[in-house]
């Protein structure tokens, strides 16, 4: 009796070690089930720390080119259980100050333009000493690897503005007005260089305040009845696109309206005709490499771009291109 119970306890041992490595297995199945869904809906897809980033940007209020660069980026960040934290200011000493009291809160790696790199150096500077990895983004190329950031990304501003004197070359054009709307800003002096150093016909600089959407589309309307010859005028950010539209439309011009960046409003533009091209930098890109590099970084040690940016852009969209992105500019990616 004794020994037939002996064997009833080895074989019911024996069958609830079965029970528990198939019920082990199943966990494991829907662990990864659930990890793989908690990806594909948005929430954390790594059990690594929750560590804080911090973006601080150069952007002025309401300018709708950073929302996309956000989305991007808190994208990547609650895919990486990223605590993301973003500021900006338009004045190069109060971004300085911002990034400063990101350093101070000891926040676990920083991204940050370089729209007016003299007015940033200190302030990297100051981060990289505290041993915070820093990622520079969209502004900054030439000086981010001087400054000692790991990475820079975005486009070049340079081959961008060459981008689109080579298509104005193609699309016949003779005389065009290059409008920079935040004066100092070394990626907005680069775009127009490299419209000028591709383009075969002549190239002129209008400053305007970008803060005064009024103010840019007088300065514009008022050189467009100056000078008829004008005919085509190049915005460097997609919300002035439609202020031009109308400086010209005021002006009786016929000169074309081109624009660097992409929104859902220069996507119907360009649909409709009213504007000819855009250049799609793909800020939604920027943000989300920003973060998910930094991740990187911290996770694994890994770095990107052999110590050259990783390019963004340029890609020039006109009219057929902007009806296949317009599921994408409608819901604020691109």
């Amino acid at each position: 009796m004794a020994r037939f119970r002996t064997w009833v306890g080895i074989a019911l041992a024996g069958a609830l070690s079965v029970f528990l490595a198939a019920c082990s297995s199943t966990g494991g199945k829907r662990a990864e089930d659930a990890r793989k869904a908690a990806a594909a809906q948005g929430r954390a897809a790594v059990n690594t720390p929750r560590w804080t980033f911090a973006m601080i940007t150069h952007s002025g209020d309401g300018d709708t080119f950073w929302d996309i660069v956000q989305s991007g980026a808190k994208q990547a960040a609650v895919k990486d259980n990223i605590n993301f934290l973003y500021s900006h200011d338009d004045e190069a000493q109060q971004q300085a100050q911002l990034v400063d009291a990101a350093v101070d809160k000891k926040v676990d790696g920083i991204i940050v333009t370089l729209a007016k790199p003299d007015a940033m150096k200190a302030a990297v500077a100051r981060a990289e000493k505290a041993g915070i990895p820093v990622i520079t983004v969209n502004s900054g190329s030439e000086e981010s690897k001087a400054f000692g950031a790991l990475t820079h990304i975005g486009q070049d501003e340079t081959i961008a503005g060459e981008a689109v004197g080579d298509e104005l070359n193609k699309r016949g054009k003779k005389k065009a007005l290059c409008v920079l709307h935040e004066q100092g800003n070394v990626g907005h002096e680069q775009r127009c260089d490299g419209v000028a150093k591709t383009f075969h016909g002549t190239l002129r600089k209008l400053y305007v305040n970008g803060t005064n959407m009024p103010d840019v589309q007088s300065a514009i309307e008022a050189k467009l009845q100056a000078d008829k010859s004008i005919d085509s005028v190049v915005t460097l950010g997609a919300p002035y696109a439609d202020t031009a539209v109308k400086a010209r439309t005021d002006a009786g011009s016929k000169a074309e309206i081109d624009t660097f960046d992409l929104n859902a409003k220069v996507a119907a533009s360009l649909k409709d005709g009213t504007l000819g091209f855009a250049v799609d930098q793909q800020p939604y890109l920027q943000g989300y490499q920003a973060v998910d590099l930094l991740w990187l970084y911290k996770y694994n040690g890994d770095v990107l771009g052999g110590g050259k940016p990783v390019l963004t852009g340029p890609q020039i969209i006109t009219k057929d291109q902007a009806s296949a992105l317009a599921q994408y500019t409608e819901r604020g990616t691109r």
